[in-house]
C-alpha cells in the first residue's frame, strides 16, 4: 500500500555533512529520511523556497519540457529499498497513457515539487528504512553513530529545518 508523503524539510546528516530529505505523511505520524546528493537537495531547496533564476536548472528544465511536450507528472512513487538504495518511479500522463520512468527518489522528488504532484512511499519501504543495515561488519563506534543518527533525525522539530546551510 503507498502512502502519500509530502517533503517535511531539508537537513543534514551530522556525521557525514551529507543532505538529507526527510518525508512525512500528511498526518506527520511517519517519517523517512532519504540521503541524496548536494545537487539534488539544492534543487529540492530551490524549489521550497521558491527561489528562480534567470535560467533553468536541470530539473525546470526537464519539467519546462515536460509541460510544453503536454505531459503531465501524476505521481511520484518510492517503491523499493534494496542494499540501502530507494528506488522511485515518476508516473506520467502522455495522450491519455501512463508511462512509468526510473528515477532517483531525489530527483523525482525535485521534479514532483515543480510540477505539483504528490509523492507517495510504499509502506514496506518505510518500515524497511527503519532497519537500514549500514554494514555487515558495525564496529562498536559504528553502532554509536547510528545509534546518534537515529535519535538526531527522531527528535527533529519543523524548526530544525533551515538550520544547516548547504
Amino acid at each position: 500500500m503507498f502512502i502519500e508523503m509530502k517533503v517535511s524539510g531539508l537537513t543534514m546528516d551530522p556525521i557525514t555533512n551529507t543532505p538529507i530529505v526527510i518525508l512525512k505523511d500528511l498526518e506527520e505520524k511517519k517519517a523517512i529520511p532519504i540521503w541524496i546528493g548536494i545537487f539534488e537537495a539544492s534543487a529540492i531547496a530551490t524549489e521550497i523556497e521558491k527561489i528562480s533564476f534567470s535560467r533553468p536548472m536541470t530539473h525546470d528544465l526537464l519539467n519546462e519540457i515536460l509541460r510544453d511536450l503536454k505531459v503531465e507528472v501524476i505521481r511520484v512513487e518510492i517503491h523499493d529499498l534494496r542494499n540501502n538504495t530507494f528506488f522511485a518511479n515518476l508516473h506520467l500522463l502522455l495522450n491519455r497513457e501512463t508511462v512509468v520512468v526510473d528515477a532517483r527518489p531525489s530527483d523525482a522528488i525535485a521534479v514532483a515539487l515543480r510540477a505539483g504532484a504528490p509523492i507517495f512511499v510504499e509502506d514496506r519501504v518505510i518500515e524497511k528504512s527503519r532497519n537500514v543495515d549500514f554494514g555487515t561488519k558495525m564496529t562498536d563506534l559504528d553502532r554509536q553513530k547510528k545509534e546518534k543518527l537515529s535519535e538526531f533525525l527522531e527528535n527533529l522539530s519543523p524548526e530544525d529545518f533551515g538550520k544547516y546551510k548547504m
